[in-house]
C-alpha cells in the first residue's frame, strides 16, 4: 500500500494496488504489517458497513469522546464517496480544519481517520456503501457529532445536501467554548 500524508496529522490515505486480469479484478482490503506506521499497537476490533441509496445523501459528522475515541478506516466498496475528516483535537494546529477524498472502488483508497477527529461523507452515486474498521467498540454514551453545515467548519460539499437523518440534521452548531478533544 502506499500512504500518502493529508494536511491533517495522523490522517492520511492508504492506496491498494488492485491485480486485473481478463476475470476480473484483486485487492487487498486491509494489511496489518502494511499499515503499521499508521496504525501503531492499536487493533481493529469492529467492521462496520453501510449504504446509502441517495445521490447528495450526507451522513456524519460523527465521533467518540474520549476514552472511546476511535481511529476509523473506511474504504468504499461500492459507488462513489465524498469522505472528509475534521480535526477536533485541542491544540492541533490543524483544529476545525478538514480534508476531502473522493473514495470508490476503482481508486483503491482507504481514509484513515485518526482518533479525536470527526468523519462524515456525501454519497456521489446510487446505492453507495462503505465498510468501517474501528479500533474501539461503539459507546453510545461517548457518541458525539458536528453539524455537516457548521458555519465555522465551512465544509465545501460537492453536490447540494439532498438527503440526512433526522439527527444529522439537528446536531448543535459549534461554539465558541469548544476547545477541542483531549486524546
Amino acid at each position: 500500500m502506499n500512504i500518502r500524508e493529508t494536511d491533517i496529522a495522523g490522517a492520511v490515505v492508504a492506496e491498494g494496488r488492485p491485480y486485473t486480469d481478463h476475470r476480473g479484478a484483486f485487492s487487498r482490503l486491509f494489511c496489518e504489517r502494511e499499515l503499521a506506521e499508521v496504525i501503531g499497537q492499536r487493533h481493529m476490533v469492529q467492521i462496520n458497513h453501510s449504504r446509502t441509496s441517495a445521490i447528495g445523501a450526507v451522513r456524519g459528522m460523527h465521533f467518540q469522546y474520549p476514552p472511546h475515541a476511535e481511529m476509523k478506516l473506511v474504504r468504499c466498496m461500492r459507488g462513489r464517496v465524498w469522505d472528509v475528516v475534521v480535526d477536533l483535537r485541542a491544540g492541533s494546529p490543524t483544529f476545525l480544519c478538514w480534508h476531502a477524498e473522493e473514495l470508490s472502488p476503482e481508486s483503491s483508497r482507504m481514509l484513515v481517520i485518526p482518533e479525536g477527529c470527526a468523519h462524515g461523507f456525501q454519497v456521489l452515486e446510487a446505492d453507495s456503501e462503505l465498510l468501517y474498521l474501528h479500533s474501539a467498540f461503539y459507546s453510545a454514551a461517548s457518541e458525539g457529532a458536528l453539524r455537516y453545515d457548521d458555519p465555522r467548519l465551512a465544509i465545501k460539499w460537492p453536490l447540494p445536501v439532498t438527503d440526512l437523518s433526522d439527527r444529522d440534521e439537528t446536531h448543535a452548531l459549534l461554539t465558541n467554548e469548544f476547545a477541542g478533544l483531549v486524546v
